[in-house]
Order: structure tokens, then sequence, then C-alpha cells
């Protein structure tokens, strides 16, 4: 019963992802509410930004309806206290609403970065709020137990970087919608396999909606009305819900799951490629003394780019290092600490973009000698 409900709510995200998406395109190409063009944009054509309006009310309205019907059918085999359960979803709900409100209005008439980040951390403040923290660290840098004065505001700050590195990575076609639905897959079975249903029909709920803006991002046609991006309604909201779900499996709390040794690298797992993204790139602009915060063309999609890899070629490449980075964690932390774990990851990470650009110093010197 347990296994067809969330394949049940999977499929009605699926279902209502392709009626609501088209009906947006419709509004947006009569309004003209189109995406800019130049600058960092790698686009061309007319293109409405507004495809993420869609996620927050589809996963709320399937929330709502999923913990109604849990209830009602006696699924609560991660709700041995549900009151706690579902006050932790009641103050999701509220953040994703008030990430997406922020969103849409930055998507129509753009707002000042810095009121976006103050939603951000207002949007990110609802996880300790409702109880949710992390407060283990399972022995990462030797670190176990930690108090509320520690976890609440690191928390805070995690889920705020995960917002940011959702949103930073969406820059090529199906790049960012890609990563949170393998993501959500993956922690949609590891819920699963912890028994936390509730947390699992979260996950693929969120895969589900993502599979039908998939499909007209990557493979619609601009000239035929049919192309269309998240905007930061969407990767807002995405981050959010990734955080939630990230910070979920995190905390020891045996309300949600059973106590995993490797669950805080399993966790930021699904999330790698996003987060190294962000901490490079930081770390670039702070050595050439960038601002931190004004966008630019060295993400890890820009790379793949330079090279002479194609947009679709590019997406697909980073989206098979996620599930590589994934599938190597879920079954190291089996065998090895999460310290090694951890290490090994970045060592593999920081080899691979070595590897990126001496592909692209040997892209640049052929040029120079062709020209």
């Amino acid at each position: 019963m347990n296994y067809f409900f969330i394949a049940i709510s999977f499929v009605f995200a699926v279902f209502m992802g392709w009626i609501i998406t088209p009906q947006i395109l419709l509004v947006a190409f009569r309004k003209r509410l189109f995406d800019s063009v130049g600058g960092r944009k790698i686009h061309d054509g007319v293109v409405p930004r507004l495809g993420g309006v869609v996620f927050a009310p589809i996963q709320c309205c399937l929330l709502i309806l999923s913990i109604f019907f849990m209830c009602k059918l006696g699924i609560t085999a991660d709700m041995s206290e549900p009151s706690a359960i579902l006050f932790q979803f009641l103050l999701l709900m509220a953040g994703l609403l008030v990430l997406s409100m922020v969103g849409i209005v930055d998507d129509l008439i753009r707002i000042d970065y810095r009121k976006k980040f103050i939603a951000q951390i207002v949007g990110a403040s609802f996880l300790p709020l409702s109880g949710l923290w992390i407060n283990d660290l399972y022995g990462l840098l030797g670190i176990t137990f930690l108090s509320p004065w520690i976890g609440i505001p690191l928390t805070i700050f995690v889920a705020v970087f995960i917002i940011n590195a959702i949103n930073l990575i969406d820059g090529i076609d199906g790049l960012c919608s890609g990563l949170v639905a393998i993501g959500s897959l993956t922690f949609g079975f590891l819920f699963v396999y912890g028994g936390a249903w509730l947390h699992a029909t979260f996950a693929f709920i969120t895969a589900g909606i993502l599979f039908p803006f998939f499909y007209y991002n990557v493979f619609g046609k601009s000239k035929g009305k049919r192309r269309i991006f998240m905007g930061d309604t969407g990767s807002l909201t995405l981050g959010l819900s990734m955080a939630f779900l990230a910070i979920s499996y995190a905390m020891n709390n045996p309300l949600i799951k059973p106590f995993s040794e490797g669950a805080i690298v399993l966790s930021f797992s699904t999330l790698i490629v996003p987060l190294f993204d962000v901490v490079r790139v930081v770390w670039i602009r702070y050595r050439h003394r960038s601002p931190l915060f004004i966008p630019d063309r060295n993400h890890i999609h820009h790379k793949f780019l330079r090279i002479g890899v194609s947009h679709h070629i590019a997406m697909i490449l980073i989206l098979v290092l996620a599930l590589l980075f994934s599938f190597f964690n879920i079954i190291a932390v089996q065998y090895v600490s999460n310290n090694i774990v951890i290490f090994i990851d970045v060592v593999v990470w920081v080899v691979f973009h070595f590897w990126l650009d001496r592909l692209e110093m040997s892209r640049i010197k052929h040029e120079i000698a062709n020209n």
C-alpha cells in the first residue's frame, strides 16, 4: 500500500505538470513575459521564464492531499509523533510559498539581490523553527553531537547555501531540473528504505513535477512556443525543497528515520555538483578580487561549453557525474568513514577540473595555431 501510494503521488505530480505548464506558456506568450537575451545568457529567441510557477503550488497541494490520505489509510510508519512531523511540513510549505512569491516578483520585474538573499534566509529559517536542524555530524571532522546554538545557525547557513547552489547551477537547459530530479529520486528511495513514507512522498512529488518541465525546457522549440525556463521562482523553491530533504535525512531523529552512520554524507551526496561548483566559483572570484555576488561564466557548464561540447551533451555529462558521486557515496559509506568518503569526493572533483582546464587550454592553443 505504501509503495502504491507513493507511485500515485508521483504520477499525479507528473500529470498536473503536463496540464498546467502549457497554460503557463500560453499566458507568458500572450503577455510577452520573456527572459532577457545577451550578457551571460547563452540562449537566443524569446523564451518565457515562468516554468517554476507551477512547482510550489503542485508540491503544496499534493503534500496536503498526501497527509490527509496517509492519516486516513493509516500510513504512519514514520509518524510516531505525527504533530512534530506535520509541523515540519507545514512550515516547509510556508517557506516554499514565500520563496515562490519572491521568485515571481524577481522573474517579472527583478529585485535587488540583497532583498532576495533576505528572503532566502527567511525561507531557510522555517526549517529550524519547525524543529528540523543539523544536530549530529556523525564523526565528520571528529564531531558528533551539535548543540542547538551551533546546529541551528549551521542549518540556516546550509539551507541558504543549497538554495543559492541550485539557483546558480541553472545555466543550461535541463541541468538544474535534471540534477534536482536525480537528487529527489535518490532521496525518495533512501527515505523509503528508512520507512519515512511522508518524506519519500514529498521527494517523489518534487521529482514528478520536474518531468514535464524537463521536456519543455530541453526539447521544446522557441519558434513553436513550446520552450520554457524555470526562472528564479523555480530554482528558489527547488533549492528549499532539496535543503529540506537533505537536512531531514542528515538530522539524527528517530521520528523521521532510524540512525545511519553515513547519513551526513548521503544527505549531501546528491548535491555535490552544485555545492562544490559554488565553492569553486566563489574561490575563483575571491582570488581575482571580483565581486562575489556578480554572475560570471566560471561554472562547470560554462567549462564544458568552452571545450566545444554542445548544451545537451554538457547537461548529460554533468548529470552522469552527479549520479556517479551519489552511487559511489551510497556504497562507500558502508565500508569507510565519512571523512575518507568526503576526502575522495574533493580529490575527484579537483582532479576532474584540472582535466577540464587542460582540455580548455588545448582547445585555445589549437584555435590560435589555426588562426
